[in-house]
């Protein structure tokens, strides 16, 4: 469409709406040049299966860490709330009366998991305590009039902030200057004259009946001014008789922040009971047991995988909810790179999809490496049938998939059993947590470590209680396990208990105690210390050792053969790569990527990102099909730090102009000179910061310098215009 004006000027085209964009199927993502195969939307739906299976899983596992908090929680609401509808003349009651019941929820650091806990927590009291559940943030509440404002909309469920034509917007809106704490009085009195709420009596208590209270509830409490808590909270308290008010404060940090916040005389009026929820690394422990630690889901990551995970766990948010999306970022990247993903599901459906695999995925088989080394490991008669008989491979398939099953049943059950016993020694030789002691082992052979041997000196000192203790954990995990797998080993664990209880320690103490009592006639030091010598002396020559000495002695091996037998890494397992995610590299790059690094890559080779093939060049080279933007990227990084901007804009029109017919040293025209220097001014001033300084050369002539200081990711912030 051409145009024609007399002054210059942008004009404007509206798309046509009649053209719909054809939305292409997600499914449709995994089908692509590098990893094209005939079940790619099978192995999207069997990712979308497994997640969802995942994602279930973590969040009844939430709801089941959060049930003993909300729990007492609400009991602590409903005291405190029938307590407030009693009447008493007593003058200690009466000042108890001025003071408000204050829940202080302790949640960590891991701020984004918060929401989560609020919006779960807020669900339950509307569904068990009261219908009048408020929940604030700072940054909405600046100032009393704010802090009022969210607070009345939230309770009489309008939004003031809407603007209409309508009679009822309008008188909203009209209210929005007045609203004050007297309105939200006169607001909770008309409720409660109302009709009684129609929910079930089994749920609340009769006092709550007649007036339920109204619970507000500070996400973050540490943020808040003191000025408007200190306000809310000194009108409030002497108001509660006829506005029960409950506040729940959730801090991050410490509970000393409230006094920090509020001076004596306001938090004198708060009856403060402190709540804690579960540690975010014995929630990762939880997590990690029921959706990695288990059979019941095919997918395992790797060493480094699992490392880049808890590395950004630990230094930078503690969230779960991250966590369990770099999870989620595993489980289709693995889906989506890996062909024969498309086994990673339940063992009798991996089976049966083995005998509709095409040629071509027998073909992926035989690439794998471990498959490889399975095959070496053969007879000749055997290599020759799996590598010409497509039947052969598809049998052998099964059965190296039902190994890698009872592998995985194994290996859980031993690090569980092995974690019971090293998760208490002395300064963690093999780390308190399970997923310091499963990164070990899948790192490499642990019993070749020096922490592992270490671990097993300790096991040997151990009393008979402490070992006692771990065997009846490592039989409690044996039995909790639906998997009959290690029936031996479980029957030993019992053998070793009723042993210990067995034992006539009686007898050998009074033998012991016998010999002392001959050995140590004397009382003064100097006889004392030589008899001493004298007895230890004689143990090592002896060497004699007791029934508890040689009994923890075959636990101990007992332990160390476990280990040996079942906690190889899973490198050394057939078709390992079929349910293990190895690609730390591109995890990092989504998760942790460096933004310094990913912007000067984009500007310095545009086809990493673009998947561009006019783009690729040889390195040094620019082409001048480049976006603007990285042409004057990679001009400057060719310069020194002081840059002539006028060198830099002809060295940019010779590179823009490099393709066509045109001189760039011959005088251009008016019109090309603005196609040219349009797009160099508006790169430049995008990608840096500019520093103008004005120098003279010989002739007099003024010559305009730059400082490039950084590069900077563009988000939607433009540079004031070069003056």
């Amino acid at each position: 469409m051409a145009t024609s004006s007399v002054s210059k000027g942008c004009f404007v085209f509206k798309p046509n709406y009649k053209k719909r964009k054809i939305s292409v199927p997600i499914e449709d993502y995994f089908d692509t040049k590098k990893n094209a195969s005939e079940d790619s939307k099978l192995r999207f739906e069997t990712y979308q299966l497994m997640w969802q299976q995942m994602k279930s899983e973590t969040e009844r596992l939430q709801e089941e860490l959060n049930k003993n908090l909300f729990d007492s929680l609400i009991e602590f609401l409903q005291k405190s709330h029938c307590g407030l509808q009693k009447s008493s003349r007593d003058w200690g009651f009466q000042i108890k009366l001025r003071e408000i019941p204050t829940a202080a929820l302790v949640l960590g650091v891991n701020v984004t998991d918060h929401d989560s806990v609020f919006r779960s927590l807020t669900e339950v009291l509307q569904n068990t305590v009261t219908p009048h559940v408020v929940s604030l943030q700072a940054k909405d509440c600046p100032d009393m009039k704010h802090f009022l404002q969210k607070l009345i909309s939230q309770l009489m469920n309008c939004c003031v902030d809407v603007k209409s034509n309508e009679e009822g917007s309008v008188h909203v809106t009209q209210k929005r200057t007045h609203y004050s704490m007297d309105l939200l009085f006169d607001w909770y009195k008309t409720v409660t004259q109302k009709a009684e709420p129609k929910l079930p009596s089994k749920k609340r208590t009769t006092c709550q009946w007649q007036s339920p209270p109204v619970v507000l509830v500070l996400k973050d409490m540490e943020s808040f001014t003191t000025k408007v808590l200190q306000d809310f909270i000194t009108v409030s308290s002497q108001h509660l008789h006829e506005f029960p008010l409950i506040l729940i404060f959730g801090i991050a940090t410490s509970p000393v922040i409230i006094h920090r916040l509020l001076p004596h005389a306001v938090s004198s009026l708060l009856c403060i009971e402190l709540f804690q929820t579960l540690s975010c690394k014995e929630h990762l422990s939880s997590v990690l047991d029921k959706v990695l630690l288990t059979t019941q889901f095919p997918f395992k990551i790797s060493e480094k995988v699992l490392q880049v995970l808890t590395n950004i766990f630990l230094y930078h948010d503690f969230s779960i909810q991250n966590f369990i999306k770099g999870l989620q970022l595993s489980l289709l990247e693995h889906f989506y790179s890996q062909p024969l993903s498309v086994l990673c599901c339940d063992l009798p459906e991996a089976k049966r999809r083995i005998n509709f695999l095409s040629a071509n995925q027998c073909e992926n088989i035989l690439r794998l490496p471990s498959f490889q080394r399975h095959v070496e490991k053969q007879t000749p008669e055997k290599q020759v049938a799996l590598l010409t008989n497509e039947r052969s491979l598809k049998e052998e398939a099964q059965s190296l998939l039902e190994n890698l099953h009872a592998y995985h049943v194994n290996y859980f059950l031993a690090l569980k059993c092995l974690h019971n016993f090293t998760s208490s020694l002395p300064k963690y030789p093999l780390g308190r947590q399970i997923r310091e002691l499963y990164c070990a082992c899948l790192e490499r052979n642990i019993w070749h470590s020096k922490e592992y041997s270490s671990a097993l000196q300790l096991l040997r000192m151990l009393a008979k209680d402490e070992l006692m203790t771990m065997l009846q954990k490592c039989s409690s995990v044996f039995k909790s396990s639906s998997e009959n797998q290690l029936d031996n080993t479980a029957k030993k664990i019992e053998e070793f208990l009723a042993q210990f209880q067995s034992l006539d320690d009686v007898k050998e103490e009074e033998d012991s105690s016998g010999s002392q009592a001959k050995g140590l006639q004397k009382t003064d030091l100097y006889h004392l210390q030589k008899s001493l010598l004298e007895m230890k002396e004689l143990r090592r020559t002896n060497k004699k050792q007791t029934r508890f000495e040689v009994l923890r002695e075959k636990v101990v091996d007992f332990i160390d053969c476990l280990v040996r037998d079942y906690l190889l890494p899973p490198e050394t397992q057939p078709l390992h790569e079929v349910v293990y995610f190895s690609a730390a590299n591109i995890l990092r790059e989504h998760l942790n990527a460096a933004p310094r690094i990913a912007l000067h890559t984009a500007l310095n080779n545009p086809y990493y990102y673009l998947k561009n093939e006019a783009l690729k060049s040889e390195e040094g080279c620019i082409p001048n099909i480049a976006p603007d933007i990285c042409i004057a990227y990679k001009l400057h990084l060719e310069c020194s730090r002081l840059i002539n901007l006028v060198d830099w804009s002809e060295a940019f029109a010779t590179v823009v102009t490099a393709a066509e017919d045109i001189d760039a040293k011959a005088a251009p025209s008016e019109e090309m000179s603005e196609i040219i220097q349009y797009p160099f001014i508006s790169s430049t001033l995008v990608q840096t910061h500019i520093k103008c300084n004005k120098k003279s050369n010989n002739e007099g002539f003024p010559i305009l310098h730059v400082i490039l200081i950084t590069p900077f990711l563009y988000t939607g912030w433009f540079p004031p215009t070069l003056q």
